[in-house]
């Protein structure tokens, strides 16, 4: 038995992802931080969860409301973070709330099943699982 969600037009949610078209993105070079390009120096197309990681690690790195290219529920909130006293366990269980509600406003992706931090030198990486409508993904931010 499915859900079924008025605010979408009742739709199930398995109708609703039906509708949904093949997700597109840009491929991006995580290393460098620009758009990869083909030997003609074009940009290159992916899709499925070859694109969503692209639009996580993006959303992940654009502060929200800071650029008025991005809707207001694009990107993430880390500002209040800086100079905020608090203890490591309270601001990782702070930093999984707002990367959960960054990653969630997207509706091919179905859920964040689990957010860890791993600290690197003077570095936090955030690894990242997640279960989109096309199977699952794993990202290190």
């Amino acid at each position: 038995m499915s859900a079924e969600f008025p605010f979408v037009g009742g739709l199930t949610i398995q109708e609703r992802e039906q509708e949904l078209p093949v997700f597109i993105e840009y491929d991006w070079d995580f290393e460098h931080n620009t758009f990869k390009l083909d030997s003609l120096g074009n940009r290159i197309k992916v899709t499925a969860d070859d694109a969503l990681k692209v639009w996580v690690y993006k959303a992940l790195m654009t502060e929200r409301n800071q650029y008025l290219a991005y809707s207001r529920r694009y990107g993430i909130e880390l500002k209040p973070f800086i100079g905020d006293v608090m203890s490591v366990g309270e601001r990782y269980s702070e930093l999984k709330r707002v990367i959960i509600e960054c990653l969630m406003v997207n509706p091919y992706i179905k859920s964040v099943d689990s957010v860890e931090f791993e600290e690197v030198q003077d570095k936090v990486e955030c690894f990242v699982t997640l279960t989109t409508i096309y199977g699952g993904l794993n990202i290190n931010v």
